[in-house]
């Protein structure tokens, strides 16, 4: 009797990648219905978005000939952001994409170095637009009803009785503490967004969405990313982000269109990841010359497909609706 290692076969169950094509199904069938084209956009590029958290995989090139530019070193995008945008400012009115995505280190029943994103951008949607129509296709996909929404600021203060917006990071780790919060031995005590997120993932984000979804919205400026910032007080950063069952689903921005602002913005990420000791990113790329041509006003959202799916079969791993996780790629 032949002996063979069975670390060939998916970790998914066949029930459970049928009911992950069905939902692949109903996006495309979404988006169809409302007059969006699906597009597709490089996974290799010689840019990628330049964040304090987000570990791209670098693919370093042969020679400068294949590229046809200076770039010796590309990137595997982790989201199709920078492409989808370069259409939009090249005219495309209503876009989304299902594609492949990758960033490095993150790894666990909720994570997955390689893993599909869909996402979506239409132009003239303000945040309220951009927060229903993400409320929408997560009724479509996990048919829990609309979703609920509440601003950063109340969830916040409702789980730990702090003004997030307020707040010093000495009053934010104190906080932490009484809260009885694992504390990582990496985070500053001076790292203000640090303690703001960690008290997020440990306080507030397991008690979201647990009766229907939510979207939580204007999020600290300080954690704009590529949203715009609406002035205040206090000045809030034009983000949503969708949760049930206490995870995190979809991020959506209305959108940033000054190319000055992005500039700073890179800048100031690669300062703190230098800091950090990680990796300069390009500050420079097609998107800013993009935003120079004109990026029209617009709201977009990337949803992370694998944990829909994973909801959607009452799963409690990425393993279980994925064919080939890393560790069997």
């Amino acid at each position: 009797m032949a002996v063979f290692s069975a670390d060939f076969l998916p970790t998914a169950s066949w029930d459970n990648l049928r009911l992950r094509a069905r939902l692949l199904g109903k996006v495309r069938q979404f988006f169809e219905a409302r007059g969006f084209l699906e597009v597709e956009t490089p996974i290799l590029s010689a840019d990628t978005v330049v964040d304090r958290h987000l570990e791209p995989f670098a693919v370093p090139m042969a020679g400068r000939a294949l590229t046809g530019g200076p770039a010796e070193t590309m990137w595997l995008q982790t989201s199709p952001e920078l492409g989808m945008k370069r259409l939009l400012a090249a005219g495309a009115t209503a876009i989304y994409q299902v594609t492949r995505a990758f960033r490095q280190g993150e790894q666990g029943p909720l994570h997955n170095p390689e893993f599909t994103i869909v996402e979506w951008y239409r132009v003239g949607d303000d945040m309220r637009a951009g927060m229903q129509l993400a409320s929408d296709v997560c009724e479509c996909l996990l048919e829990r009803g609309p979703a609920e929404r509440i601003s950063y600021a109340e969830v916040f203060a409702a789980q730990t009785g702090l003004d997030p917006h307020a707040a010093t990071a000495a009053e934010l780790a104190s906080r932490a503490r009484a809260l009885g919060v694992e504390i990582p031995a990496s985070l500053a005590a001076d790292d203000r967004d640090g303690w703001l997120d960690l008290l997020v993932a440990e306080r507030v984000q397991p008690a979201l969405g647990l009766r229907r979804p939510v979207i939580v919205y204007d999020y600290p400026a300080s954690q704009a990313a590529l949203a715009r910032v609406r002035p205040g007080p206090p000045p809030v950063a034009e983000r949503f982000e969708l949760y049930a069952s206490g995870i995190e689903l979809a991020n959506g921005y209305h959108e940033l269109t000054d190319p000055a602002e992005l500039r700073q913005r890179n800048r100031a990420n690669n300062a703190w990841r230098r800091k950090e000791q990680k990796l300069d990113l390009p500050e420079n790329s097609r998107l800013l010359a993009a935003m120079e041509a004109g990026l029209p006003p617009a709201t977009g959202v990337a949803m992370g497909f694998d944990r829909v799916a994973m909801l959607a079969a009452g799963a409690k791993d990425l393993r279980e609706v994925m064919a080939f996780p890393i560790d069997r790629a």
